[in-house]
């Protein structure tokens, strides 16, 4: 069964686990330096958090496959919705060895489709600009760039 998945920059991350982990009635299953993680069930969420951007807000989406299986039919939507992909395999980041598939939807959200293989001890690769997870394409520039790049493929 997928989770669903956000990830939110914050600038003050000891305030804001106190303020998840009241909200989530929950503690975080995952806490660096930088970054803090709630694997809840109800509802069924990857909710993360990091100071990794320098900026807050809303950083990307994504969905959260627990079998290679369901990694593949993730793709295969985005494959669908006809935007940009960019495969990662054994991406280490947020703490976590996994394989994505990344894209930007038209208003220039990312959107990360993965499946976690195991704990790394570091954040991991290098973000992207302005990105506060590993995302490859964190711009509506991006965005555009890649769909006319990946329209051509076709």
């Amino acid at each position: 069964m997928k989770r669903f998945h956000v990830h939110v920059g914050v600038t003050d991350l000891s305030a804001a686990i106190v303020f998840y982990t009241n909200l989530f009635d929950a503690q975080p299953s995952v806490v660096e330096s930088d970054y803090a993680k709630w694997m809840l069930e109800e509802p069924r969420i990857n909710f993360a958090i990091s100071t990794r951007s320098g900026k807050k807000g809303l950083d990307h989406l994504g969905f959260q496959a627990e079998t290679e299986d369901e990694l593949n039919t993730l793709h295969q939507r985005l494959e669908a919705a006809a935007g940009p992909i960019i495969e990662q395999k054994g991406a280490a980041c947020c703490y976590a060895e996994s394989d994505k598939y990344w894209t930007l939807d038209p208003a220039g959200i990312a959107w990360e489709s993965f499946h976690t293989l195991g704990r790394v001890p570091v954040f991991g690769e290098k973000a992207a600009e302005g990105s506060a997870c590993c995302a490859p394409m964190p711009t509506q520039v991006s965005f555009t760039r890649l769909q006319k790049n990946f329209s051509q493929d076709k």
